[in-house]
């Protein structure tokens, strides 16, 4: 991929310590300066420019018209024998060898030729083909053999290496692997940063060293709008598509082998990755979805520093200047109707599934709109489906800054959890808050602490066994509606005598008085307790 700017792109700083890659293909300055070479006593007379033209093949040919039988890439090797004392055979042989696109020519003198011929070298140099002449007599069988095998052993390596990434590769998915497991082999092979996009530039996945990774994507921006079809400076892609259709490409950032083993791999890489998508890796989640869950996931974790993670966010296309960011946790709601009414509502942002039930959002806005406004018409438009009973919305408040975004997606999920499975007994806004949750949130935050678990279960002794459970849902709901006796009854569909025994039953077996204010507390707050342990 050749990238054109007033500012030249350079391959990314890798590790010193990356896999042995095929030797790059021979160039013609490197074949000139092989030992038995160099007992010729070459000089290159023309076209002292393109010595670093690769060497695909070396071609021992007296005929005249020696051009009609090459394929581009050879080295030619000759006496000229045939062509002394015609001048215009010698310039036309010179045309013949540029239109082939040869290498490099290389003129033994002798009888034929004495001293370097004159018309060859002009028409060399205006071709711009270099012309070689060896002052010294030099059997050409012995070139050829040097050249020839080691041109050989490169291809075999090469092809070996071809292989042995598909292997690898067809591992992988057959163990069913996730998408980041190929892409970290194919860039342990490649030695380079390694991307994979949709058809609109955006990443979907990286690998490779993180620091050359970082790179990359930091001017992904200017790559994705400048890259040509064309490749070079060891940036290679591969299209991505199947049964007629395209649908990304993947991208070899600063390979530093040569560029016929970099197309190899990245074509070996492309056809696993096409079939990896074909067959549904990661539990059929997409790569887009793969992507978004990756980029949430790092930041709600916490465990790589925001900053780090913002080049991934920008390329993954997230507007993310002068933006304010909404951490939204969606509890018990299909991420795909997530994703779906987002769009619907012109809402840029991220949604991917932390954990089974559990869905991050990150809104992005222009820092003129009204956050709160837009995050509870999303939370009404999403409660308002018919499958979203139990659906919770948490947020934090909006965040101006990239580096508060990690806190703001755990606050809302603390928030969320601290809600979820009781969301039908509380009377909640339609975004729920961190100032929402009150004395729920605080002990969803002691869960852990052994004197909280233990005051818990002396509180709620009796009615922890299995025979108590349907009295524990009862007591749950009493206490959550502010002991509303009316409401508590409708929610479980009794009627207000049932309700009494039930109650009644409650008090018997936990030796309280639920009409005391600071009795009914401390049941309440075990139970909080209780209910957060089993999160």
């Amino acid at each position: 991929m050749t990238i054109s700017s007033d500012r030249p792109l350079t391959a990314p700083q890798l590790p010193a310590a990356v896999p042995r890659l095929p030797e790059p293909a021979l160039s013609v300055r490197q074949v000139l300066a092989l030992e038995r070479v160099l007992a010729g006593e070459p000089e290159v007379v023309a076209g002292a420019g393109r010595l670093d033209q690769p060497v695909r093949w070396v071609h021992v040919a007296e005929a005249a018209d020696v051009g009609v039988m090459l394929s581009g890439g050879e080295m030619v090797l000759t006496t000229g024998v045939l062509l002394a004392g015609d001048e215009e055979k010698q310039a036309e042989y010179i045309r013949s060898l540029h239109r082939a696109e040869a290498a490099a020519v290389v003129l033994g003198l002798g009888r034929a030729f004495p001293t370097p011929p004159e018309v060859m070298r002009r028409a060399a140099e205006r071709c711009g083909l270099p012309l070689v002449v060896l002052h010294r007599p030099f059997p050409f069988a012995e070139l050829t053999e040097e050249v020839q095998s080691r041109l050989v052993r490169r291809k075999y390596a090469a092809v070996s290496l071809s292989e042995a990434v598909r292997t690898a590769l067809t591992a992988l998915i057959t163990a069913g692997a996730p998408l980041q497991a190929l892409l970290d082999e194919i860039a342990q092979h490649t030695a380079c940063p390694v991307v994979v996009t949709n058809l609109a530039h955006r990443v979907l996945a990286t690998a490779g060293e993180r620091s050359a990774v970082e790179d990359v994507l930091r001017d992904w921006e200017r790559i994705a709008r400048q890259a040509g079809g064309s490749e070079g400076d060891g940036w290679i892609r591969a299209e991505l598509g199947g049964r007629g259709e395209r649908w990304g490409r993947l991208v070899l950032c600063g390979h530093r082998g040569d560029t016929a083993t970099g197309r190899l791999l990245a074509d070996r890489a492309a056809e696993a990755l096409v079939l990896h998508r074909m067959l549904g890796g990661a539990a059929g989640r997409t790569w887009e979805e793969q992507s978004a869950q990756s980029l949430l996931t790092d930041l709600a974790g916490g465990a790589v520093p925001a900053r780090q993670l913002l080049p991934r966010a920008r390329a993954a296309g997230l507007p993310v200047n002068r933006r304010a960011f909404v951490p939204l946790v969606v509890h018990d709601a299909d991420p795909a109707e997530v994703d779906r009414l987002l769009r619907l509502l012109g809402l840029t942002g991220l949604v991917a599934e932390l954990t089974e039930g559990v869905t991050a959002v990150l809104l992005s806005l222009a820092r003129d709109q009204d956050a709160d406004a837009l995050a509870g018409h999303f939370a009404v438009r999403l409660r308002e489906a018919p499958a979203a009973a139990g659906t919770v919305v948490a947020a934090a408040d909006a965040r101006t800054c990239w580096d508060d975004v990690p806190a703001g997606l755990r606050e809302a999920r603390h928030v969320a959890d601290a809600v979820a499975g009781s969301a039908a007994a509380l009377d909640l806004p339609p975004v729920v808050r961190l100032r929402d949750v009150h004395l729920r949130g605080l002990i969803r935050l002691l869960r852990e602490n052994p004197h909280v678990q233990s005051f818990a279960e002396r509180e709620l002794d009796g009615l922890l066994c299995d025979a108590g459970q349907d009295l524990l849902d009862v007591l749950r709901t009493y206490l959550a509606t502010g002991r509303n006796k009316s409401r508590t009854a409708q929610l479980h569909h009794v009627s207000r005598p049932a309700l009494y025994r039930r109650l009644e039953a409650i008090q018997g077996r936990l030796n309280v008085d639920l009409d005391d204010f600071e009795q009914a507390a401390s049941v309440h707050i075990a139970l909080l307790a209780h209910d957060a342990q089993q999160q």
